[in-house]
């Protein structure tokens, strides 16, 4: 697990809008995992600034990460539309190449095609993970099973008052989630992680630095041999070894830049 640990938000963002750049430049047809929330709103604009200066979308593939369920593709907080409005309508992508699970109809359903779905383009090339304030990786909430698939899942009382900002007063917030699964995360290429702000600091350390326990799902990535983790300074507050990983990341960016 590679650890940066950058200034601010905004060069942490930039930086996670240099590593997916590098990855459409380096294999255009690449399979993008990608994910949504308020962390990923600034990548998402960067990554439309690129394009506008030539970045090409044209040969990926994307998978989102999940789907409220009961909410289809046109309702307002659906992720459906949220990366449409965020992204996709943005840049050349094929639309017929981007998915994002069903919220309607049998979630049970939904889940085993979207499943499917990714089988059959392989694995994913890189996927962008946000983290939870608990340590939950896309709806995966504490307590998932860490070898478990893309499937229905209950939100926690904590994910869904989070969510409840994007959501008009007195609309009632979904309390469950097609979501990607852990195992299926794992399956990607490579993964990177964004985390920014002190609200994420306990997460980033048990993460990070604590025991693989399904009491906080993101440390499972631990055991993945391609993770870049591109956190702030405030994420990083609470990092038993934050002065090895700052010292890591220098001498492997000298290399880096010599190459």
């Amino acid at each position: 697990m590679r650890i940066v640990i950058l200034p601010t938000a905004g060069e942490a963002v930039e930086r996670a809008v240099d590593l997916i750049a590098a990855q459409l430049r380096a294999v255009p047809h690449s399979v993008l995992g990608l994910a949504t929330g308020g962390t990923m709103e600034p990548v998402y604009d960067g990554l439309i600034r690129r394009h506008r200066a030539g970045l090409e979308f044209a040969g990926a593939t994307t998978f989102n990460l999940d789907e409220y369920v009961g909410l289809g593709p046109d309702h307002p907080q659906s992720y459906a539309h949220y990366m449409r409005e965020r992204l996709f309508r943005h840049v050349d992508i094929d639309p017929a190449n981007c998915f994002v699970p069903s919220g309607l109809g049998d979630p049970a359903a939904s889940a085993d095609a979207f499943e499917a779905l990714i089988a059959g383009r392989g694995a994913l090339d890189l996927q962008l993970l946000g983290l939870g304030a608990n340590g939950h990786i896309g709806f995966n909430e504490p307590g998932s099973s860490l070898g478990s698939r893309t499937r229905e899942k209950l939100l926690s009382p904590d994910t869904i008052e989070a969510n409840r900002r994007f959501f008009a007063e007195g609309e009632t917030v979904p309390e469950t989630a097609v979501t990607m699964g852990i195992a299926t995360i794992r399956e990607a290429r490579s993964i990177l992680v964004l985390a920014t702000g002190h609200r994420k600091a306990a997460a980033v350390r048990a993460m990070a630095e604590g025991a693989v326990t399904a009491f906080c799902p993101a440390s499972i990535l631990q055991m993945h041999p391609q993770v870049q983790v591109v956190i702030d300074a405030e994420a990083a507050s609470e990092l038993a070894l934050k002065d090895h990983y700052l010292r890591a990341e220098e001498i492997q960016s000298a290399r880096e830049a010599r190459r």
